[in-house]
């Protein structure tokens, strides 16, 4: 059996290894997701048509956007990403959509009453923004990353740990909603498992998420490390938890 020093210089290992843009797949078979109980793209695809000025919020590299083969013409995005930005710039302009960045404000840089439907996938959002661009009877539809996020986790690793989010939650952003004078056509909520069945994978998900795990490198949280890998040899896997919101919303305003 490995003494403290031989699993310092292990773990230590994971940490460096290398992450490029969003992609998991060095330890694709080293944890498991639970899916969550509703489908983000066919609940788009449902309230979708042609004939619709789509505003695709934080799209990133667009990858979801253009699997809905939404007309061009019809079809806007913003980013918050700058390395993003340049990319959508050569990549959708030429295309025909429309590309504005975005900044902490939450300001979109469009026109009052310019889209019938707005949609978002855990990007944040100022919704008197939202209200003011979306025209009346538009549709708005959102899934968060909510406040609870990976907090078992969190709280196994990180000593102290406050999350950063913590009021981001279904019924807070229900309330925020109605307060705009929108109605609320579908609201769901889930907190599905994570496992991880290997230290490797638990090490290289925490550097990656450094919001969940500030502060977190192998050496300065050994201690907290032993106790997650003593749960690892007893049950097999390290559990955590994500936390999940999906809201479909109408705004209910004038002309």
């Amino acid at each position: 059996m490995m003494n403290e020093n031989e699993l310092i210089k292990k773990w230590m290992k994971y940490e460096k290894i290398k992450f490029d843009g969003w992609d998991f797949s060095h330890i694709k078979d080293s944890w498991e997701n639970e899916s969550l109980p509703w489908d983000y793209a066919d609940i788009v695809k449902n309230y979708l048509s042609s004939d619709l000025e789509l505003l695709d919020m934080g799209t990133g590299g667009g990858e979801f956007l253009l699997t809905l083969n939404h007309p061009y013409s019809k079809t806007s995005v913003t980013e918050g990403w700058k390395p993003n930005i340049e990319l959508l710039r050569n990549k959708l302009e030429p295309l025909g959509i429309k590309v504005a960045p975005i900044g902490d404000d939450g300001i979109i840089d469009y026109g009052d009453n310019r889209f019938d439907m707005i949609i978002n996938r855990h990007e944040s959002f100022n919704i008197e923004e939202v209200k003011r661009v979306l025209k009346p009877n538009g549709i708005f539809i959102t899934q968060q990353v909510g406040g609870k996020n990976g907090n078992r986790l969190s709280n196994m690793l990180i000593p102290n740990f406050l999350p950063k989010y913590e009021d981001l939650s279904l019924r807070n952003i229900l309330r925020d909603l109605k307060e705009y004078n929108f109605d609320i056509l579908f609201a769901d909520e889930y907190f599905p498992y994570q496992k991880f069945f290997s230290m490797e994978a638990l090490i290289y998900y925490a550097k990656v998420i450094e919001w969940e795990f500030p502060g977190f490198n192998v050496k300065n949280n050994f201690n907290q490390l032993l106790n997650a890998y003593d749960e690892l040899k007893r049950n097999g896997y390290i559990r955590n938890y994500e936390h999940r919101f999906l809201i479909v919303a109408f705004n209910n305003k004038q002309s």
